[in-house]
C-alpha cells in the first residue's frame, strides 16, 4: 500500500496528521442511516486504514445515529498513539432518517456524552460544531456565539480536548475565532465548489486546518468531463485527481475522502503519489472557473 506520508503532515490540535485521512460517514447504511450491509467490510476498511499509517479519522455519533463510532470502536479500540479522531455535533437524526438541528445547550451536552460513549474513550480530541442554519445543507447566516459558548465549556470541562467548525461562513469563523481556539475548519470544497478559497488561504496563514467534503460533490456535466479527461490522460480515476488536486491546493487541506471498500481505499490512499504535472493543475484550476 501506498506511504500516504509522501503527502506530508499538518498540525491538528495538539497532534500533526498526516494530510491524507479517512472519513467514515459510509460505513452507516443507505442514507448515512442504520447498520452497513456488511458489517465484517466495515471493521475491515477502519483496519486496514489504520494499518496503512491512517492517524485522522472523521466521524459523528448522528452517522446511523451511533453505529459508525460504535463501528471505530469495536475495530479500533484500544486505540493506538497518536491516533486524532474527529467528530461533530450540532445534528440530530430523527427515526425517519431525518436530519434534525440539535444545537441546544442540552443537544449539544447529550451529543458530546453520547461521542464519549460510544466511541469509549473519556475526552475528544477534536469536535466540530456543525452549524445547520438556512436549510442546513450550506452555510447560511447567523450567529455561532450560544452554541459554542456550551462547547467551550464542554472543553473546560475536560470532555473536549480541541473545537472545531463546520458548514460555516468567514464571519462564523471570524466569530468563532474570538469565543474559543478554532483548530479546523470543515466545509463542502472541491474543484468545482471554490467559494473558500479566500478562507483557505487565510487560515494556512493561521496555521489552521481546512478539511473538505464532497470532493466529487456538485459537478456539472462539462465539468465532469474536464475533469475526466485529466483522469483518463494520466491513468488514474476522476476521484483521485479532485483528491490530488485538493492536496496541492494548500498545505493546510486534510483530505478525509471515506468508502466502505478496502480496494477503494487503496485507491484514496495511492494519491499521497500522484504528482499532477502543472499543465494538468492549470486545467483542473480552469473547472472552477
Amino acid at each position: 500500500m501506498t506511504d500516504i506520508t509522501k503527502a506530508g503532515t499538518y498540525r491538528l490540535g495538539d497532534r500533526d496528521v498526516k494530510r491524507i485521512g479517512y472519513g467514515a460517514m459510509q460505513l452507516a447504511g443507505p442514507g448515512v442511516f442504520g447498520p452497513p450491509r456488511d458489517r465484517d467490510g466495515a471493521l475491515a476498511v477502519l483496519m486496514a486504514a489504520v494499518a496503512a499509517g491512517v492517524d485522522h479519522i472523521d466521524t459523528s455519533d448522528y452517522y446511523g445515529p451511533h453505529v459508525v463510532n460504535e463501528l471505530i470502536r469495536e475495530a479500533l479500540a484500544p486505540y493506538p498513539e497518536g491516533l486524532t479522531i474527529v467528530t461533530k455535533i450540532g445534528a440530530r437524526r430523527g427515526a425517519d432518517a431525518s436530519w434534525n438541528v440539535a444545537m441546544s445547550e442540552a443537544d449539544l451536552t447529550s451529543a458530546v456524552e453520547d461521542n464519549l460513549r460510544n466511541l469509549g474513550v473519556e475526552a475528544l480530541d477534536v469536535v466540530n460544531l456543525r452549524l445547520m442554519f438556512g436549510d442546513g445543507h450550506g452555510p447560511g447566516e447567523g450567529s455561532l456565539e450560544a452554541p459554542l459558548t456550551v462547547l467551550a465549556g464542554l472543553q473546560q470541562r475536560g470532555l473536549v480536548r480541541h473545537i472545531g467548525l463546520s458548514n460555516v461562513t468567514p464571519a462564523q469563523v471570524a466569530e468563532g475565532r474570538r469565543i474559543a481556539e478554532i483548530v479546523c475548519v470543515q466545509n463542502q470544497y472541491n474543484l468545482a465548489h471554490r467559494e473558500d478559497d479566500a478562507m483557505i488561504d487565510e487560515l494556512a496563514a493561521a496555521g489552521i486546518a481546512y478539511v473538505p467534503f464532497f470532493p466529487l460533490g456538485g459537478f456539472s456535466p462539462l465539468q465532469s468531463g474536464a475533469l475526466d479527461a485529466v483522469a483518463a490522460e494520466l491513468g488514474v480515476t476522476a476521484m483521485q485527481v479532485a483528491l490530488a488536486w485538493l492536496l496541492r491546493r494548500s498545505p493546510n487541506i486534510l483530505v478525509i475522502a471515506g468508502t466502505s471498500s478496502v480496494a477503494h481505499l487503496e485507491q484514496n490512499l495511492a494519491v499521497a503519489g500522484l504528482v499532477l504535472p502543472d499543465d494538468a493543475m492549470a486545467r483542473l484550476d480552469a473547472i472552477g472557473g
